[in-house]
């Protein structure tokens, strides 16, 4: 039996194909490489290049592939972009949650772990976040995560799909070794874009905001290696495997840090200036986002390998210097 990873061309995809390899899984790609690499996957998964939103496409891939279980990770996910063309989210997003369920269904798949996001609760109404505040969205990218929470919860009622939804904080880091790491283009993630800075390769950072209700002006977020959130990802399987009831889980270190401690814990990690700027806020960032993450710890045995943001800092610092133009470089 294979796990089918949607997005696993992806940043987080890619890790979460070379840790489920590493585990011992068999492993089935599908990636349209919009945003993804070909070279960021690992060899010994099978790949098919198409789109989620194509049903005859995905149907065979179910067709030729033994599918016990998805892990999606294929989705847009920029949310200063989701706040300038909204229906770009909704289509991709939204449109192929639809196929990729509609297909699962067909093909007696009864499986779900989908990556969802801290952005579905919005502007917390507390801090550290628990998976059963209220979820107010206040940009496009979280509302249509929250929209696909809500359609797998249905699709579990109806067609008995269980599922689990981790709600990610910020992912963050890379493969110790440096062989697989974080490339977009364009780079609109902190610590890249603060490593990229470091490398020489930008003149500074912006901060985007600096009278945010925090203690020091900037934004504030709870950063999770990589690796941590992919076996989150693989324990969610098992937890699924034991007939337990589908649920969402919280993903972060519950602890937060400030784009100005970011980018200072990055001046120590690197040994370089990296110059940063105050400029606007952008749209639809609430201040301060910070997970409770106790229900994964304790009922999932998630057990976090990166408590330290140097430490994480230091994974994605070894993948920039190796990979100085990203993927290109292979």
């Amino acid at each position: 039996m294979s796990i089918l990873v949607a997005g696993g061309a992806g940043y987080v995809g890619s890790h979460m194909v070379d840790r489920l390899i590493e585990k011992g899984y068999d492993v089935v790609v599908v990636d349209n490489l919009s945003t993804g690499h070909r070279a960021a996957i690992n060899e010994k998964a099978r790949f098919y290049q198409g789109d989620t939103r194509d049903r005859e496409f995905l149907t065979s891939v179910f067709e030729k592939e033994n599918i016990d279980g998805v892990i999606h990770m294929d989705a847009f996910s920029i949310v200063p972009e989701s706040m300038k063309d909204p229906l770009k989210y909704f289509d991709n997003n939204v449109y192929g949650m639809i196929t990729l369920l509609e297909v699962m269904h067909e093909q007696g798949c009864k499986r779900m772990i989908f990556s969802s996001t801290a952005a579905t609760y919005g502007v917390p109404e507390r801090i550290p976040i628990h998976e059963d505040d209220q979820k107010k969205p206040i940009n496009p990218y979280g509302e249509s995560k929250l929209i696909m929470e809500h359609m797998i919860h249905w699709c579990d009622v109806a067609y008995g799909i269980k599922w689990v939804a981790l709600r990610y904080f910020n992912a963050a880091g890379a493969k110790a070794d440096g062989s697989i790491g974080e490339d977009h283009h364009p780079e609109t993630h902190l610590i890249p874009i603060i490593l990229q800075t470091a490398l020489g390769e930008r003149d500074h950072i912006d901060m985007y905001g600096d009278d945010y209700d925090t203690p020091d002006g900037t934004n504030v977020r709870d950063y999770v290696h990589i690796l941590d959130l992919a076996d989150a990802h693989i324990l969610a399987l098992k937890y699924l495997d034991e007939g337990n009831e589908s649920r969402a889980f919280n993903l972060g270190s519950s602890t937060g840090f400030s784009v100005k401690q970011m980018v200072e814990a990055a001046r120590e990690v690197t040994g370089k200036e990296i110059p940063a700027k105050i400029a606007p806020r952008r749209p639809g960032d609430p201040d301060s986002l910070v997970a409770e993450s106790e229900d994964a710890r304790n009922i999932l045995g998630w057990k976090p390998q990166y408590d330290d943001v140097h430490d994480i800092i230091k994974t994605a610092w070894a993948w920039t210097q190796s990979h100085p133009n990203g993927y290109e470089d292979r």
